[in-house]
């Protein structure tokens, strides 16, 4: 179904123009609509378009059509050739000789005597970043006590509500925290918890190989968490010194 929109135009002449309107298929009226002015012969390149403001009816430039010399075009993917000698000769050698097909081969033989770049895992593994945020860590300090002070800044800042504590008084009027759990099935490892620790506490270690076969080996209490501290406390301590400029 075609639609237009009837025009009226003022004290301006009509043409043959005619232009038939289609609704749901069934042809009506015809209707001559009006044409623009003729535009003045061009002594000069004009300072600007001869053209009036078109209605919604005609498209830009209608009555005055722009020819290919008013219009500048640049071609940013189409590059010319260059015309030098040794491109000349390039550019026939690899028409005649397919020269790009032998230093495709050239490329390959390079590479097939060289040193391969894939490690024998697991028996090899690469390096990893100091930044890299692997399995969740509890830290203790040297003499053996526990870091966390059960803050709850990481509970507070995990965006997946991974973290759940509870904590306690002591005796001696310091804060500790009785349960730290973490549901790494929830977990998007974004390391907003280590970054919001005070005492550097919880941390995220090297360690990426521990996979599970159910949910219920993701839940982490506090003493796995320990656990893993304590296995990987030399490199998380070499990681932080590494990293504490950027902190």
């Amino acid at each position: 179904m075609f639609l237009m929109k009837r025009v009226v135009f003022r004290n301006l002449p009509y043409i043959g123009a005619v232009v038939t309107r289609h609704v749901r298929g069934q042809q009506q009226k015809s209707e001559c609509l009006p044409a623009w002015p003729p535009c003045p012969p061009p002594l000069e390149p004009p300072p600007f378009s001869c053209c009036p403001p078109p209605p919604t009816l005609y498209p830009p430039f209608y009555c005055c059509p722009r020819t290919k010399y008013d219009v500048n075009f640049i071609y940013i993917n189409d590059i010319p050739p260059k015309t030098g000698f040794r491109d000349f000769v390039d550019r026939i050698a690899q028409t005649l000789f397919w020269t790009e097909l032998i230093r495709g081969f050239a490329v390959t033989l390079g590479h097939v005597f060289g040193e391969p770049a894939t490690i024998n895992y697991p028996f090899e593994k690469g390096p990893l970043s100091p930044r890299f945020r692997g399995e969740h860590a509890l830290r203790r300090y040297p003499s053996g006590e526990e870091r966390c002070i059960a803050c709850k800044l990481c509970e507070a800042m995990c965006p997946a509500q991974a973290i759940t504590i509870e904590s306690e008084q002591r005796a001696d009027g310091s804060r500790r925290a009785v349960r730290y759990d973490i549901d790494l099935s929830k977990c998007i490892f974004c390391g907003y918890c280590q970054e919001a620790c005070p005492v550097d506490a919880i941390v995220e270690g090297p360690n990426f190989e521990y996979s599970a076969a159910t949910r219920e080996e993701l839940f982490y209490n506090k003493e796995r968490l320990l656990t893993n501290g304590d296995r990987w406390e030399p490199e998380v301590a070499s990681n932080i010194r590494d990293n504490h400029l950027y902190r």
